[in-house]
Formats: structure tokens, sequence, C-alpha cells
């Protein structure tokens, strides 16, 4: 059973912790101790080394470990037209503290130029030797469920399904661009329709106006229209959490109410979804997934460093296959390791011993 294709049995998410002198070089940019090209050369180093050593242990997948953002997502919307990112009062609120506060707006018509993650692409691509270039980008829900209405200019979006048309419009290029410069797998980051299983998050887009039963809907159409056109052997994945900042998170609740729509209505290829904790709840959601799609179980947590057992893990992957046909199954952490360059609280060598463990069990698992 094992995957000439990704996902592959053992796959990564996309983020890495980031290396001490990479964080050192990133502080001396940003108080201008060190020019642009001097932190560019730094990443280099850093991304090269952390290929390196994602084929060594054995993984299929390879990404840049996102290490030249600061962000998972604000880097993207940045050069995206018609975004700001912005200082603003607060940052978003997590279980246990705040992130860094910026927000995100749209002060004009959303469209696809050009975008400095191709450049990025094209260097993994570069150095990836034996395994597959993996790409990963915020998924087109996140522009809207961040700020909602309010987010976005009402003189120039004064009707939001022309913004969602412009959204997805814009997606499909970027898309279309990656494909083009030799990428064959992207992931959307999709944590919104995993908020909106949240009674909490629910409740909160309610009150701002928004109907929390429609937007899985809305933001499937939008995905749908993102990924249309891309080539016949571009595997498209979606990436599912509830928060991740520090090893801190944002909503819990299972994939029960979103599920009909995620494995149905959306065409990506793949999913990767949480399922470390009692927060994303049980495996039942499972039993909506059609035969050709894959799920990638998210059973190892990225939050602490503490080494799942093999038996643990398989006795997971059982549980998950009474809904779920195994071969239609893979294993990942439930997210990156540092969504934003801060990282989460484990140590480098305990994140490995994760993708190690992954790594073996899908051997023994899958062959």
């Amino acid at each position: 059973m094992n995957r000439t294709v990704p996902p592959f049995r053992a796959d990564i998410v996309g983020s890495f912790l980031r290396p001490k002198p990479l964080l050192a070089a990133r502080a001396k940019r940003a108080s201008e101790q060190i020019s642009a090209e001097e932190l560019a050369e730094a990443e280099d180093h850093a991304i090269i080394a952390l290929i390196e050593r994602e084929e060594r242990i054995g993984l299929r997948s390879a990404t840049d470990g996102e290490f030249r953002r600061g962000f998972w997502h604000f880097d993207f919307y940045r050069h995206l037209d018609g975004c700001e990112v912005y200082e603003s009062g607060s940052g978003v609120q997590f279980k246990g503290g705040a992130s860094r506060a910026y927000g995100l707006r749209v002060n004009g018509k959303i469209g696809f130029t050009d975008h400095p993650f191709l450049r990025h692409f094209k260097f993994l691509k570069e150095h990836a030797k034996t395994s597959v270039s993996k790409m990963t980008i915020p998924s087109p829900s996140v522009l809207h469920f961040r700020g909602g209405r309010k987010g976005i200019s009402q003189s120039i979006y004064p009707d939001l399904n022309d913004f969602y048309g412009d959204l997805g419009s814009a997606y499909a290029k970027t898309v279309g661009a990656f494909a083009n410069a030799g990428c064959r797998y992207l992931q959307f980051d999709e944590v919104n329709l995993a908020y909106l299983c949240d009674p909490e998050q629910r409740e909160n887009l309610t009150q701002r106006g928004d109907d929390p039963d429609k937007l899985p809907l809305v933001y499937a159409d939008m995905i749908n229209t993102a990924i249309a056109g891309r080539p016949e052997d571009m595997v498209v994945s979606m990436h599912l959490c509830r928060g991740n900042f520090k090893s801190m998170w944002i909503s819990s609740g299972g994939y029960e109410p979103v599920a009909e729509v995620l494995f149905n209505h959306i065409n990506v290829n793949a999913y990767f979804m949480e399922w470390d904790t009692d927060r994303a709840g049980g495996f039942e959601p499972l039993r909506f997934v059609p035969k050709g799609k894959t799920v990638v179980l998210g059973l190892v947590t990225s939050k602490t460093g503490a080494l799942e057992s093999k038996d643990q893990l398989k006795r997971r992957i059982d549980e998950a296959a009474k809904y779920c046909p195994i071969e239609q199954l893979c294993l990942s952490p439930q997210c990156g390791f540092a969504s934003t360059e801060e990282g989460n609280l484990l140590t480098e060598e305990e994140q490995w011993a994760k993708l190690e463990r992954i790594v073996e069990v899908s051997r023994e698992v899958w062959g």
C-alpha cells in the first residue's frame, strides 16, 4: 500500500522550528543590522540544511519550513493585490494569550500580479533531490473570516459576492503561476472550516452578521474556483487545524458540522486533519470521505515535545480505519511546528524525533 504520489504515508504539514542562527538573523534584519540580501543568504543556508534532513530521515515530501515567513498567512496576503497587512490594536486571541498585533484588510480590488512565494518555491524545488517539493499558502477563506464585512472596503465591494468572485479568480491565477513554476504539490491552509465546528466561534460569526451555516459552501465555491484549472498531475491538499501559536489553540469541536461540505463539495485531493487531542472529536466524520480522496491523520502533536508511542499511533490509525479504508489514510503531525516564527514549545530534536516516529510507524503500518 505504498504511495507514488503525494500525500505520502508519512507526510508533513509545512512549517518547522526556525534554527537559532536564522532567528538571530531575522532579529538583526528587523533592527537593520544586516541587509535584506544577508538575511536571504541566512534563509537559503537554513532551508538547504532543512531539505537535506527531511530527505535523510525518509520523508518523501519536503517544504522550506516556511523559514522566509514571519506568519503563515500575512506574508502571503501582503503581496496579493488589494490586501493590506497593518499594525492593529490587538492580535488574534488564543486560549492563553494573543499573537502579535497585526490585522488584515481589503482596500482595493483583489487580484494576482506576481508573488515572492513563487521564487521561494523555485529555490525549494532546485534543492530537493529525492523528495517532492510541497508549497503551502493560506486558503482564500482566511481573507474573509479574519475580519468579515468590516475588513473589506464597502466602497470597493458593496456586494460581497463580487469580493468572493474576485478572490477565487485571484487564487486561480496564483495556482496557475505555481503550476507554471513546476509545483505539483500545493496546500491550502484552511483553519476556518475547523473553527466553524466550534459553538463559540459560530456565535461570534452570528453576532457580526455572518451565517455560519452558509459560510462552508461560500468557502467551498472559492476553493473550487481557485483549483478548477490546475494540471491533472497537481495534487492540492487542505490543512485544517484549530489554531497554532506558541503551542496555544483557539477552537474545539468535532468535524461533523462541516464534514459533508468538506469531503464532498470541495474538489481537493487530500486533507491534513487535526486529531491529536479530544478537542477534534472522533473519527466518525471520516464516513463521508469518498473513494479517490486521501486523509492524512494528524495524530502526532506539534504542540509538545512528548513523543507518541508506536502502539498508541497504530491503535488510533485502526480506529480511523473503521470509518475510512486504510489505503486512503496517511500519517502526519497535526499542524506545523511553527505557524509563526516564534514556534511551538518544543525543541528541534523533539521535532525531529516526532517526524522519525511518523516515518517508522508508516512503514510498519503500510509497508
